[in-house]
């Protein structure tokens, strides 16, 4: 996630990583928690296994300072394997 206030790197108050599986199973990594890691000012990153074929949900929220949501998604192919 990236976060930013005027076109300049920004660090919101709290982040928050949503993932939703191809099931509908939701889980919740917070940067307070040290589930999301910060690389850099308004820059941060959670390894997820991504281990169920199908369309993958995952949102992005800053509150407080950068706050901010942004989704997106991701298609995992079935394995021929």
């Amino acid at each position: 996630g990236v976060f930013t206030v005027g076109g300049a790197a920004a660090d919101p108050t709290s982040v928050t990583l949503r993932v939703q599986d191809p099931s509908g199973n939701e889980q919740a990594f917070t940067y307070a928690s040290g589930e999301v890691t910060r690389s850099a000012t308004g820059v941060y990153y959670r390894d997820v296994q991504l281990d169920e074929s199908g369309i993958w949900h995952y949102r992005w929220e800053g509150e407080g300072a950068a706050a901010c949501a942004a989704e997106r998604q991701v298609y995992v192919e079935p394995s021929e394997f």
